[in-house]
């Protein structure tokens, strides 16, 4: 029985594992869909934006390790792909995208919708082609998977629209490679840092790369006597039941996070490729261990490299290593971060804006008395169960969902953390909720980011996806405007004049609930997690909150006193 080039795609897919296909249907993609109709295995998710469609499959393959799949029609279908898929390139995680083409003969004329995908995906996929005879099957599927898996990125395969549907009876099935087991560092290196963290004070910086190495890494810092800042990507696997970490370093980090780092003599980096240069210490010695050896020394100067994989490196270390007896810088970051903590956990207790230092601290900052977005973030986490996956949008949603939401349990986090696209939080948390029905999924969700693709709130009814959406309605882009004011700009086109956003979700069909008052929080997110099907939740939360950044300079301080005065000055 002879089978089109679509359904032979479609059905190595499908023996791979794959269970759902994103996008929108039409022209090239016909044949495509088709045979995912007949396809018991795969699941057509048919979205409102190709964009979505990209968000959705990166968050799958951040999520399982295994390739996620989209699709774009002709032209401009193509082209909305792109902003998802430059995410799963910046995440390093394999995604196939198909994509359709105009007719065979028609390339290369200007036809309508043509464009030269090629050209269009070059920066961002890591393998290119286009499918234009049967004769290339299974090969070419092969080779765009296989490149996917080989060098964690986008894979993307053009099909134009007269080659789809046409049989290919002598076509082998696909059969993807498998990627190589990880290997530790060399000898030689892991002896020589063994000798550099003798005797030394040492913090860890420790990011995704090392979580699969949980246990390594603990006993690392227990062996060191190290404390340890965890990046945002690293607060999954490593941040939970961990006496050694101080939270994250960064703008959304803390105080305790930057002296850790500004005290010790090494900085052992693992597993992390943290981009910000401004927030590394000066005057230290830096190891780095990572699995690619490009990214050893790209954001600060490294004088002890260790290449390979984390946990076999680690394995390969710790019998190098003495227990450290000397643990005073230990116990002073872990002592800083819980002062820290519980300054923190002040803003979250209801009666904060009635207590004397709370009442002051409202006439500057919460003048309206709006409910805090700290408290959301550390309601929903009180409430989410500890299999919860969670997304967020870029800006000051991911801020409260680091600094108030533990990773504990089998919790799970993905974000454009990487590319720091608006509007990523919902698209994640279909795909994370498609992957099982029955699991928690939380996006925590800015009112900027949410308008961007509101329209794939349908989706989530259509497609029968319970994510839980939660939106800290600021009615601003909040780290837009602390951007503005941090430089002595007056705030000056961040003001979001919002809907009632929980009324268009129940418009949407969604469960929807608008929140406005401090004491109604808890019953609202409590009833939230209650829901069978999506649900939103729409807080209206203080646009005044300010997310001090751990190392506050006095440019920052000035720059933001001069906004305010300006603001001020132009209205009250």
């Amino acid at each position: 029985m002879s089978t089109t080039v679509a359904q032979h795609v479609v059905a190595a897919l499908a023996d791979h594992g794959v269970t759902q296909v994103w996008g929108v249907v039409g022209d090239a993609l016909n044949p495509f869909t088709d045979a995912i109709r007949t396809e018991e295995r795969i699941e057509w998710v048919g979205v409102r934006h190709e964009e979505v469609a990209a968000f959705a499959a990166s968050a799958q393959s951040q999520l399982t390790g295994r390739i996620g799949v989209c699709m774009g029609t002709v032209g401009p279908g193509s082209i909305h792909l792109l902003n998802g898929l430059y995410d799963a390139k910046k995440s390093r995680t394999p995604v196939l995208a198909i994509c359709g083409q105009v007719p065979t003969a028609e390339i290369g004329t200007d036809f309508f919708q043509e464009v030269d995908n090629g050209a269009l995906f070059a920066d961002v996929a890591v393998w290119r082609e286009t499918l234009t005879s049967p004769e290339q099957l299974p090969h070419l599927v092969t080779q765009a998977v296989d490149a996917a898996y080989a060098q964690h990125g986008v894979a993307v395969l053009t099909v134009p629209g007269d080659v789809g549907g046409v049989d290919a009876p002598d076509a082998t099935p696909a059969v993807f490679a498998r990627p190589a087991e990880p290997a530790a560092a060399a000898p030689d290196q892991v002896e020589r840092v063994a000798g550099v963290l003798a005797g030394a004070r040492v913090t860890l910086l420790v990011g995704c790369g090392a979580r699969g190495a949980r246990d390594q890494v603990l006993a690392l810092a227990d062996a060191l006597a190290s404390p340890m800042v965890v990046t945002l990507k690293g607060k999954e696997r490593l941040e939970a039941d961990n006496p050694f970490q101080v939270g994250q370093s960064g703008l959304l980090g803390n105080p305790a996070a930057a002296k850790a780092m500004d005290d010790c003599d090494v900085l052992m980096m693992i597993g992390t490729d943290f981009p910000y240069r401004d927030w590394y210490p000066t005057g230290k010695t830096v190891v780095q261990l990572d699995a690619r050896a490009e990214h050893v020394g790209r954001r600060v100067a490294v004088e002890h490299a260790l290449v390979g994989d984390a946990a076999t490196t680690l394995d390969a270390l710790l019998p190098l290593l003495e227990r450290s007896q000397d643990r005073k810088h230990l116990d002073a970051a872990v002592s800083r971060y819980a002062a820290w903590r519980d300054e923190q956990a002040r803003l979250v207790d209801p009666g904060h804006d009635s207590s004397l230092v709370g009442r002051v601290r409202a006439v500057f900052d919460n003048p309206d008395d709006r409910i805090r977005p700290e408290a959301l973030a550390a309601i929903v986490d009180r409430h989410a169960p500890d299999d919860t996956i969670f997304t967020s949008d870029t800006g000051m949603s991911t801020t409260w969902l680091a600094r108030f939401v533990e990773m504990r349990g089998a919790r799970r986090l993905v974000g454009s953390y990487n590319l720091g696209s608006m509007a990523d939080a919902l698209p994640m948390a279909l795909g994370a909720q498609a992957l099982d029905r029955g699991r928690a999924v939380v996006a925590m969700a800015g009112d900027g980011g949410l308008m961007m693709l509101l329209g794939d709130l349908r989706t989530a009814v259509t497609y029968r996806l319970p994510v839980v959406v939660v939106v800290f309605d600021n009615a601003s882009l909040g780290m837009v405007r602390l951007e503005q004011e941090q430089g002595g700009l007056p705030r000056f086109g961040t003001d979001l004049d919002n809907p009632d956003l929980a009324a268009v979700a129940v418009s949407m069909g969604l469960a929807g609930r608008r929140v406005t008052e401090p004491d109604e929080l808890d019953e609202a997110v409590r009833w939230a997690f209650e829901q069978d099907g999506p649900v939103l939740l729409d807080v209206v939360t203080n646009p005044d909150e300010i997310a001090v950044p751990p190392k506050p300079t006095l440019a920052q301080g000035w720059g933001f006193a001069i906004a305010k005065s300006k603001e001020v000055l132009r209205s009250r």
